[in-house]
């Protein structure tokens, strides 16, 4: 039985998540990228209390990481994030304004 490290998800797709990294010694699972992670938290909570728009929050996070992330990416994550605390499904950021 292969032993996965804390924090590590299944790789589900080609796809590599915002924050996490191929493991080579553990295959089918990715490794989190604490940077990146914690940058991702802070800027979801700037644009979810309006301080800063989808546009700035990718800026900032290429800025701090180095890796890109589209605004609708960016906007996924913060729905995601928002509709699973508040328990109800928004299709859109601009519905909460």
């Amino acid at each position: 039985m292969l032993e996965v490290p804390e924090g590590y998800i299944r790789k589900r797709s080609s796809t590599i998540p915002f924050g996490y990294a191929l493991d080579e010694n553990t295959k089918g699972y990715l490794k989190p990228i604490k940077l990146e992670i914690n940058a991702l938290n802070e800027v979801i909570e700037m644009v979810h209390n309006k301080f800063i728009s989808l546009a700035e929050g990718t800026h900032l996070l290429e800025f701090q990481t180095n890796r890109k992330l589209s605004r609708m990416g960016l906007k996924k994550l913060v729905d995601k994030k928002y509709d699973k605390r508040l328990g109800k499904k928004s299709k859109s950021l601009l519905d909460r304004f």
